[in-house]
Order: structure tokens, then C-alpha cells, then sequence
């Protein structure tokens, strides 16, 4: 177990900046295309406010109209210039000619028996990416789950998503993007103030790829989703989940402040090396050590770590005493997450008797250990699936048209 003692942030930022570096440049490789139409417009949503300022001095235009279209597209949720009534004609057909205010485009959506919702979205570029509604099952709220990057680089053997290669990255655009146009599905516009009821009310980084491998794009579309004269949505309402990507951790706990939840999946190295190959490269000692160094964990927002139960191979009660002892002294919760079978994969859901068990010896050390039942299995299957059927489909609709 790591000690707990406190490290000093600029100890830290000295041992991780060189690997922060590395990534930064492997990231940039699958850097997302330039957010600009065919007809040579600029994509207005995922600009900062700065960069919204820059863009109409260059067409001629004062910088406090920004703040006048920051509203129209992140409270209002418009895309249609016409439509922002504070702004003259005039105005509006330049703004036409020069931007738009885009979503990306709904290629297939489906809704579960349970209300659960899956949208599969293609970009630009004709890219795919997954987004899903979870709606809260007592009350009318619910968590809006995002991807971050077109695949994964991760290749965690239990995930249907790590059998697909990374793509590339997904812009501020396109992630700010998945939460606009599943508001625009529920008709979450203008954005609620307040205390008022969201139904949109949560997003959890957890859609495919991994969100700290992308830490650019992932940190400019939280900044503006959580600007407070726009989406509003505060830094509690919005998790990260990370397979352990360490020296992003911590400028994500430094400069974001958001919830944080760990794909741990196993509590030894040398089975974490399999299921969860980061593993290999930061171990659970050192990702431990990330956890108790977060700056925003505490008793009212604690950790959760994720852990899919998986039968005869991470469920049994050593394992479980096993996980009480890692996180002990961390404000934190667990998820048990069933294994949710896919095609190809030789894994199984861990038996009902496993499950109740592992969480009891949890759940008995103080710590809450929900087992978080599959939602919307009628239509997700495995994260991922959408997208792959699409990829099928496409590709079976090429070799006609080649034949």
C-alpha cells in the first residue's frame, strides 16, 4: 500500500512534466481535423470565449459580440443565426456567411425498454463515436455518457471498445457537440438555471477511448460546459473515468477540479497487466499514490472506483479484501459492475452468489459498494457495438456498390 503522505505538487509536476510531454506528442498525432465546413466556414461550438472574441475581429466585428453568441448557442442551444433575435439582420447573414453552429449527425438512435437511449454520431469526417443517456431510475435526472476519441489505444481484453484501434482524438466541438445534440433529442433548451430540475443533469467521461489521452480537447469542452452563462453545469455533476493514465491525473485534479472514477478491475499487478495493459506501464501502487494526491477527492466527492466482475477471474473474496485494503484511507466508493457479454470475448458475468458476497466484505469495511445492474440491454450490448455494426454495414454497402 502506498503511503499517504502528503508530495508536494511541484515534486510531482517535476517527476511527470518529460512523461506529460511524451503524451502531449503521441496525442497530437491523432489530432481531430480542423472544425471547418467544405464551403470554408468555421464550427463556432467548442471555441473558448477568447477564441470566439479572435474570430469575429477578424471579420471586422467587436469582441463583446461574443459574449451576445455565447448565449445564443450554449443557454439558448440555437444553431440558426437567423433565430438569435438580439442580433441585428445584418449581422446575422455575415455571421452566416462566415460560421456555423453545428452538431454532429445523428446516424442511428435507439431507445431501451428502461428509457436508457444510445445515439451513434458521425462527424465531419465521417468518423463514428457512441453517446448514452442513463435516465435516473426514481427521479427526472439522469448521466449523458461521452467518448473522447474515436476507438481506444487501451486494448483492456474485457472492453468491446479496446478491439477497435484508435482513430484519432475527438475535438472540443465534437464532445461539447454529444451533449448539445442529445439536449436537442430531450428538448433540454435554454439551458435550466439554478435549482432547477435537469434531466441532462450529469456527464461521465466514459464513453470509448480514454478521456486523458485526449486531455486537450476533453479539458477546453468541460471548461465550456461548465461556464456559468452557458450549459452551467458545475464541476460535481461531471466525472472522469481513467484506466490510470498517472501524470495526467494530477493536471486534471489541478486544473479541472472534476469527479474521479478509476477503472481498476483487478487488485494485483500481474492480472491488471492483462485485463488493463496501462497497467504495465503506471501500476497500482503508483496509480494509488495518484488517487490519494487528488485535489478534489473528499468525503462529499469521493473516488469511485469502477470494477467489472468477471467470473472465477477477479470475484473471489481475497480479492475483495484485497480492494478494501488499497483504497483504505481514500474517500471513496466502488462500483460492481457485471461483466456485460459481447461477441468473441471468453469472459462471463460473475454468478449472483459472487457478486452479493464480494460486495458484502466491501460494504462491511464502510465503503458503498452498488452493483451497478446493465441498463439498456435490449439495445447496448458491449460500448462499442453501434459503432462496430455501423463500420459493417458500411463496409458490406461499399463491396456491392464495387461489385
Amino acid at each position: 500500500m502506498p503511503s499517504s503522505a502528503p508530495v508536494s505538487s511541484d515534486a510531482v509536476n517535476a517527476l511527470n512534466e518529460s512523461e506529460r510531454k511524451r503524451i502531449e506528442a503521441k496525442s497530437a498525432l491523432f489530432a481531430p481535423p480542423t472544425p471547418v465546413t467544405e464551403d470554408g466556414r468555421r464550427e463556432l461550438v467548442g471555441l473558448s470565449r477568447e477564441e470566439l472574441a479572435e474570430v469575429l475581429t477578424e471579420i471586422g466585428e467587436k469582441p463583446f459580440r461574443a459574449k451576445q453568441l455565447w448565449h445564443w448557442i450554449y443557454h439558448q442551444g440555437v444553431t440558426d443565426f437567423s433565430r438569435m433575435s438580439t442580433i441585428a439582420r445584418p449581422l446575422q447573414a455575415k455571421l452566416e456567411k462566415h460560421f456555423i453552429v453545428g452538431r454532429p449527425s445523428l446516424t442511428t438512435q435507439q431507445t431501451s425498454k428502461d428509457d436508457t437511449r444510445k445515439f451513434l454520431f458521425r462527424f465531419r469526417d465521417g468518423q463514428e463515436a457512441e453517446t448514452v443517456y442513463i435516465p435516473d431510475r426514481r427521479e427526472d435526472r439522469g448521466a449523458v455518457c461521452i467518448s473522447s476519441q474515436v476507438g481506444c489505444t487501451l486494448s483492456c481484453t474485457f472492453c468491446h471498445t479496446g478491439t477497435q484501434k484508435l482513430v484519432r482524438n475527438l475535438g472540443a466541438a465534437e464532445i461539447v457537440g454529444q451533449f448539445m445534440a442529445a439536449r436537442d433529442s430531450y428538448g433540454e433548451w435554454p439551458s435550466p438555471k439554478g435549482d432547477t430540475p435537469r434531466l441532462l443533469s450529469t456527464i461521465v467521461l466514459m464513453g470509448m477511448g480514454e478521456p486523458l489521452y485526449n486531455y486537450e480537447n476533453v479539458a477546453k469542452a468541460m471548461k465550456i460546459i461548465m461556464d456559468g452563462e452557458g450549459i452551467a453545469l458545475s464541476r460535481r455533476r461531471i466525472t472522469l473515468s481513467t484506466s490510470g493514465v498517472v501524470p495526467m491525473m494530477d493536471r486534471c485534479g489541478d486544473e479541472l477540479g472534476i469527479n474521479l472514477a478509476i477503472s481498476l478491475h483487478a487488485v494485483r499487478n500481474d492480472l491488471r497487466d492483462q485485463l488493463v495493459p496501462l497497467n504495465r506501464k503506471y501500476p497500482i501502487e503508483e496509480l494509488m499514490a495518484a488517487c490519494h494526491r487528488y485535489p478534489a477527492a473528499s468525503n462529499s466527492r469521493r473516488i469511485t472506483f469502477e470494477y467489472i466482475m468477471i467470473r472465477d477471474v477477479n470475484d473471489s473474496d481475497a480479492e475483495a479484501r484485497e480492494l478494501v485494503r488499497l483504497i483504505r484511507g481514500l474517500p471513496a466508493k466502488v462500483n460492481l459492475i457485471p461483466f456485460n457479454p459481447w461477441p468473441g470475448s471468453d469472459f462471463r458475468p460473475s454468478t449472483r452468489e459472487r457478486l452479493a458476497s464480494f460486495a458484502q466484505i466491501v460494504m462491511d469495511a464502510g465503503y458503498a459498494a452498488p452493483i451497478r445492474m446493465p441498463r439498456g440491454k435490449d439495445i447496448l450490448a458491449a460500448c462499442g457495438q453501434l459503432k462496430t455494426q455501423s463500420e459493417r454495414k458500411r463496409q458490406a454497402e461499399s463491396r456491392r456498390n464495387e461489385a
